[in-house]
This record gives structure tokens, C-alpha cells and sequence, in this order.
């Protein structure tokens, strides 16, 4: 091992010692540079705004590094001390958006007992990371929309648009992991957007990030979930078909001088909210272009005027 490796620089040692509860100096850590996350396309069809990169810059300091993302105290290993975000000139992402990055500064206080883990570090074993942290948007790329609402689905296209989610406003970063085989390939992500965790025991190791060890019964469990959420998905999908059939409709009564090809584009990146609302808008407008009259309301009037064809018997 090289002897000047992992060696804090100029003014590092200060950062240090803020979480060490006895001072530390130079030969007593080992510190090296990790990569948490970036700004790409991930292997989850889901990505990390820009903001969010700079949001998790100052709320990753201080966050402890963990292995496999088990948070047992023996599985603690490393903590973060400094964080920058980084923009590259001359790299971008799959989709041409300018390549940036989420670097951190940790380090590990060198024992006999992590020796060999900071060894595994120095010889690139130990490299990829994961990181855990709660996010307040996950916002589709074709529509703008709340992913989990809008009906597009991550990883398909929709004519040149691939659908994948943005993580914008991260509330938490909780923990960051060596992991073997990451999200992201830069670095490695995962993100758990729900509050206050599953119920139940499968969707807490499978939010958690565990290694999953599924007994029969969870993962009978875990098949019903599945068969239920596709049964929601398709039932949501029908009933989005309709209301969108319902619309195309209504709009050649209410606004006739729109044509059914710019109805359907409009129609394609509307939420059910608002093909709700527009439906609701074209009903109103279509009954008082065609207001609905009794079968006989002629007769009546007729009547009223003494015109009838009715005569008493």
C-alpha cells in the first residue's frame, strides 16, 4: 500500500475532527474520494434533477457509509466530511444534458480491525456505491407529471420521448452503501420515495435495499401485490381510454373547429385529473350548443298556444 494514499489534504483534518469526540490527526485516518451519484439516466429509467445534485450536497455531509445497505453498527465503515458538486465540459448524459456529479470526501479511522477493508479500497475491490435518501417529486419526462399518476411507464418510449422519472426536491439522505451491483452506473442508486415504510415485512426489505432472503409465504405474499397492482394498472388504463373516447367525442359537439388530430395530442399528456376536467368543460359547453328537450316539448308548446293535435275525448 502505498504510505501517502488516503491522506487528508490542506485544511480536511479540521472537517474531521468536528464528528471525532477525541482529536484525530493525520496518521490516524485513511481518507478517500467517492462518487454518490449524477445526473444520468440510471438503470431504473429514473435520474437526479440538477437541484437535487446540489440539494444532496450539503445533505450528505456527515452521513455515514454503510455496506450493502444493512444499518447494523458493525456494518458502519466510513463517514463524510465534505461534499461538492461537479460539472464536466466535456462529457454528457445519454440524452445530451450536460454530465454532473455528486462527489463526497470520507474517511475511515485506520485500526488493525479496518485494515483490510481499507486495503479492499486501495486495490479497487471495494468501489461501488449506492446511496439512500427520500425525494418529494419523481416527475415523468414526457408529460411533467407525477410518475406515479400519470400513466406513462419508465423505460418505454413515447414517439422520440423515453418515459423515466426526475427526482427533484430530496427531503433526506440517509445513508450511502458499497453495494455490488449498483443502479446507476457512475456510482450506484437507490431511492426510496415512500413515507413512513410498507407494512408489511417483504416491502420493508424490498424499500430497505436488504438482501432479499423471501420465505414461501412472503413471496406468495409479494405475487399478490404484483397480480393486484397489474389488475389496478389495467383497470386505470381502461378507464383513462374511456374518458379519452368520452372527450374526442364531446369536442366535435362543443368545438367543432378543432380537429380530432389535435384533440389527441392534447389529450396524450394530460393526467386523468385533467381529462376529468376537460371532459366536464366540454359536456357544459356541448349542452348549450345542443340543449336536451323532452321528446314531445314541441307539442307542449302547441298545446300552451292552443295548436295541439291532442283534443280531448
Amino acid at each position: 500500500m502505498n504510505e501517502n494514499s488516503g491522506k487528508p489534504l490542506n485544511g480536511e483534518l479540521e472537517l474531521i475532527n468536528k464528528y471525532a469526540r477525541s482529536r484525530l490527526e493525520e496518521n490516524d485516518v485513511y481518507v478517500f474520494s467517492v462518487v454518490l451519484c449524477d445526473n444520468e439516466i440510471d438503470r431504473d429509467f429514473e435520474r437526479f434533477s440538477d437541484d437535487a445534485l446540489e440539494t444532496l450536497k450539503d445533505l450528505f455531509v456527515g452521513v455515514t457509509g454503510i455496506s450493502d445497505h444493512n444499518p447494523k453498527t458493525q456494518n458502519q465503515n466510513a463517514r463524510i466530511f465534505a461534499c461538492v458538486t461537479e460539472k464536466s465540459e466535456n462529457k454528457l448524459c445519454s440524452d445530451g444534458k450536460i454530465y454532473r456529479r455528486l462527489c463526497a470526501r470520507a474517511y475511515i479511522p485506520k485500526s488493525d480491525g479496518n485494515m483490510e477493508f481499507i486495503l479492499s479500497l486501495d486495490s479497487g475491490i471495494k468501489k461501488e456505491v449506492s446511496v439512500g435518501c427520500a425525494v418529494k417529486k419523481r416527475i415523468c419526462s414526457v408529460c411533467g407529471e407525477d410518475i406515479s399518476r400519470c400513466g406513462h411507464i419508465k423505460g418505454q418510449k413515447y414517439g422520440e420521448k423515453l418515459c423515466y422519472a426526475e427526482l427533484r426536491e430530496p427531503v433526506d439522505a440517509y445513508e450511502w452503501s458499497f453495494v455490488a451491483v449498483p443502479a446507476q452506473k457512475a456510482a450506484g442508486v437507490i431511492k426510496s420515495c415512500q413515507y413512513g415504510g410498507g407494512s408489511m415485512d417483504v416491502e420493508k426489505k424490498l424499500l430497505g435495499g436488504e438482501e432479499l432472503n423471501l420465505t414461501a409465504d412472503e413471496v406468495k405474499e409479494l405475487a399478490e401485490k404484483f397480480k393486484n397492482l397489474k389488475s389496478d394498472a389495467l383497470q386505470g388504463k381502461y378507464y383513462r381510454s374511456r374518458v379519452i373516447n368520452d372527450v374526442m367525442t364531446l369536442s366535435a359537439a362543443a368545438m367543432p373547429e378543432l380537429s380530432e388530430e389535435t384533440i389527441k395530442c392534447i389529450t396524450a399528456n394530460m393526467n386523468i385529473e385533467q381529462l376529468d376536467e376537460l371532459k366536464k368543460a366540454f359536456e357544459k359547453k356541448a349542452s348549450r350548443v345542443f340543449p336536451i328537450k323532452p321528446q314531445l316539448f314541441k307539442d307542449r308548446e302547441n298545446f300552451k298556444n292552443g295548436n295541439s293535435t291532442y283534443k280531448n275525448i
